[in-house]
């Protein structure tokens, strides 16, 4: 090889590895929007979200010097700290008051023991007038609580910028005095149940809507393309509609004076109106109607690509139209079932209109506790918290379901 073709060859190396990297630099640009809308829309919320499940300053900023006090305080040996915590406290609820902070700290205190925010304020307005102590006897004289050793760990455990309490409340467990983990009294336990109880709704959902999903879908796949185009406009017609509009339907359907109550009784077939809604039993046909065309769109568009000749090779083998149908294309259904199941699993979990407007007390969903704790409660750490749970718990049947079925296997068409 003559000197001229070596330098022409690393020329045409040199020119092919720029194209290379401008084409990379190209393919970068192209998916940089998609890449910020994710990071905004998703990545940088969820990020928050779970920085206010364990991010917990209104204690620590609010009565730094109390809490300093009460690192020294042995629960075991005295029922409640030494004078110098109380004279901390005292000066702090003083200055909580001046800054209009009290409120804030109370209300924190309170997520952790019922009462609490009436303790604290009261105090607050009493010891505003008294200058100097023993402190220890005039809150007591002030409420008798202040000598309870659970209200100085309260004050104790939420004296921490950071802090597990949030998802120990959201798992119905709490510290005792000891600092020990424990479970809530029994009275007290609400979100495993919610927890349960969301994730048997969401699957009851799914079963259902492969029930009804799967003849509709394997209909839709067998006749003509034109008949099944149209017909599929009936599948798609909800989606054209508010989901609010949808359940407010079925309230209308439901209801004690309403179509289906009054037919029956018009009918004889009842003597006197079924409880239709607000019950569990509402709150699941609406849902599954609501999420059929979820499970019914991916089922029709695997369903029209296995070929019929497998079927007819069965059948011609001497197969029953049975064991054709379980043997040969039930399996090759499966992307469909496992893409449908999948979608409206995951769509069910995070419910919250149809619960709440056609559920009772006791079907109400996750969603729902969380809007409660976000906008009537204003605990926005425990909602957090709750999320982050939830989140995680689908992350697990995500894993899940990639180690038993595969997401390979998932195909929408």
């Amino acid at each position: 090889m003559t000197p001229t073709s070596t330098i022409n060859s690393a020329n045409l190396k040199s020119q092919l590895k720029r194209a290379e990297r401008r084409h990379l630099i190209r393919s970068y640009n192209l998916i940089l929007p998609l890449f910020a809308f994710i990071l905004i829309s998703f990545l940088i919320p969820l990020g928050i979200v779970f920085y206010n499940s364990i991010y917990d300053p209104q204690v620590a900023t609010g009565l730094p010097k109390t809490v300093e006090s009460l690192k020294d305080w042995d629960v075991r040996s005295t029922p409640y700290p030494s004078e110098n915590s109380f004279a901390a406290l005292a000066a702090e609820m003083k200055t909580a008051s001046d800054n209009q902070t009290a409120s804030g700290i109370a209300s924190r205190l309170n997520y952790e023991g019922s009462g609490l925010r009436t303790l604290f304020m009261k105090t607050s307005r009493e010891v505003e007038d008294v200058d100097d102590g023993p402190w220890q006897e005039k809150f007591i004289a002030i409420d008798k609580n202040w000598a309870q050793p659970e209200i100085w760990s309260v004050i104790r455990q939420t004296g921490s910028f950071y802090t597990s309490g949030y998802y120990l409340k959201a798992l119905d467990m709490q510290r005792d005095p000891f600092d020990n983990i424990e479970k809530q009294p029994a009275d007290a336990r609400i979100y495993i149940d919610v927890f349960a109880r969301t994730l048997f709704i969401s699957g009851l959902v799914t079963v259902f809507c492969f029930l009804l999903g799967y003849p509709i879908a394997y209909l839709l796949s067998k006749l003509p393309a034109r008949t099944s185009n149209l017909l599929m406009i009936f599948v798609l017609l909800p989606f054209w509609t508010s989901m609010l509009v949808r359940t407010t339907a079925w309230i209308v359907l439901l209801q004690k004076g309403g179509v289906i109550n009054s037919t029956l009784l018009s009918l004889g077939l009842i003597s006197e109106p079924l409880d239709l809604m607000f019950n569990r039993f509402g709150v699941v046909v609406a849902m599954t109607h609501i999420l059929l065309p979820f499970m019914i769109l991916p089922l029709f568009s695997v369903m029209k690509s296995v070929p019929s000749t497998y079927v007819r090779a069965a059948r011609s083998l001497g197969a029953s139209p049975w064991t054709a149908f379980w043997k040969i294309y039930f399996p090759q259904s499966m992307p469909g079932v496992s893409a449908g199941g999948l979608l409206v699993f995951i769509l069910a979990i995070g419910y919250y209109i149809t619960p709440t407007l056609l559920g009772g007390a006791g079907d109400q969903m996750i969603s729902y506790f969380i809007a409660d704790n976000l906008s009537r409660s204003l605990n926005w750490g425990l909602a957090s918290a709750l999320g982050c749970i939830l989140l995680a718990g689908i992350l697990v049947f995500y894993s899940f379901y990639e180690k038993y079925v595969g997401v390979s296997n998932v195909k929408l068409g």
